[in-house]
C-alpha cells in the first residue's frame, strides 16, 4: 500500500483549510491509495473555544464534503482529523472519505491533552470506543490522535485488535525537545508492536511538522521536515511479516497482558476499586 501524508497548518474556516489542502495536492503527483491528514485538518486549534461556533456534525461538515471530490480525483481513501459537533459535545474525531462519497467516523479521541498547562477537556468530550480498523490493500489501519502517541497501551490495544498500521493524526505543538519526543515515541510504538506507524502533523511555524512513517522495526523511512508539503511511502506486508517472524514481541506479550488483567480483576474482587 502506498501511503500519502499531507502536512499543513489548518485555517480558521472549513473553506480556507480546504483551499490550502487542494493547493498542496495540486502541486504534487499523487499515487497513494491512502492519504492521511493532520488532527484539526478542517479548523485551526487556535480558535480555542470558538471551535464550538464553527464545528459541524460530520454529515454537515463542508470540509469533509470537499474531501469527497479529492478522494474521487485521486482514487484514494482520505483519513482526516476533524472537529465534530454531536449533541452538546465537541469531539476530536478521525473520519474517512472514499471515492464513492461515503463519509465514515473511525474514532473519537479518548485521551485528551490535559498536560503542560493545557486542558483540552475544557473544550472536548472524550470518546468511549476503540478505533475502527480500516482495511485497505492487505493492511489494517487503526487511527489514533496526537497525545495518544504517548500511551503505549493505546497502540498495543490497536495491535492486539489486528492493526498493522497505526495512523496518528496530530497537531504537535513546538517546544524544547518536542521534535525529538515525537520521533522517539513514534519509533517506540512501531518497534514494540511490530507495526507501521504513520504520523500526519500540522506544519511549522505553528506546530513541529516532522510528519513521518516508521517501519515495523522502528526505523524512520520518511520524514517530511517542518514545512507544508506532501510525501509518500510504500508500506509492505512482506516487510511486516518478516519483522513479526524475527521479533514475535506482540505474540509473546499477550501472556503478560493477560496476567496483568487477571491480577487487576483479582484486586477488584477484593474490593479495592471498580473498573468500568
Amino acid at each position: 500500500m502506498k501511503l500519502g501524508i499531507v502536512q499543513y497548518e489548518s485555517r480558521v474556516s472549513h473553506r480556507e483549510s480546504l483551499e490550502s489542502l487542494r493547493s498542496l495536492l495540486a502541486a504534487h503527483r499523487v499515487e497513494a491509495e491512502l492519504i492521511l491528514l493532520p488532527e484539526y485538518a478542517d479548523l485551526s486549534p487556535r480558535l480555542g473555544r470558538r471551535l464550538a461556533e464553527e464545528a459541524k456534525p460530520l454529515e454537515e461538515n463542508p470540509f469533509l464534503a470537499g474531501l469527497v471530490g479529492l478522494a474521487s480525483e485521486h482514487g484514494a481513501v482520505i483519513v482526516a482529523g476533524v472537529v465534530e459537533r454531536s449533541g452538546g459535545c465537541l469531539y476530536s474525531t478521525v473520519a474517512s472519505v472514499d471515492a464513492s462519497g461515503r463519509i465514515s467516523r473511525l474514532y473519537r479521541k479518548r485521551l485528551l491533552f490535559d498536560a503542560l498547562g493545557y486542558r483540552e477537556s475544557s473544550i472536548f468530550c472524550r470518546g468511549t470506543e476503540p478505533p475502527r480498523l480500516l482495511e485497505l490493500q492487505a493492511m489494517r489501519v487503526a487511527p489514533l490522535v496526537c497525545y495518544e502517541l504517548r500511551f503505549p497501551e493505546a497502540a498495543r490495544e490497536a495491535a492486539f485488535r489486528g492493526a498493522t498500521v497505526i495512523a496518528y493524526v496530530a497537531a504537535w505543538y513546538p517546544g524544547p525537545g518536542k521534535e525529538e519526543q515525537l520521533r522517539f515515541l513514534a519509533q517506540s510504538r512501531a518497534s514494540e508492536n511490530t507495526v507501521y506507524v504513520a504520523v500526519a502533523d500540522q506544519s511549522a511555524p505553528g506546530f513541529t511538522g516532522r510528519s513521518m512513517v516508521v517501519d515495523p522495526r522502528g526505523v524512520v523511512v520518511l520524514d517530511a521536515g517542518p514545512w507544508p508539503g506532501y510525501v509518500e511511502a510504500q508500506l509492505s506486508p512482506a516487510a511486516l511479516r518478516e519483522a513479526r517472524e524475527g521479533l514475535p514481541v506482540l505474540t509473546q506479550s499477550r501472556g503478560l497482558w493477560r496476567w496483568l488483567y487477571e491480577a487487576q480483576c483479582g484486586e477488584d474482587q477484593g474490593g479495592s476499586h471498580a473498573v468500568d
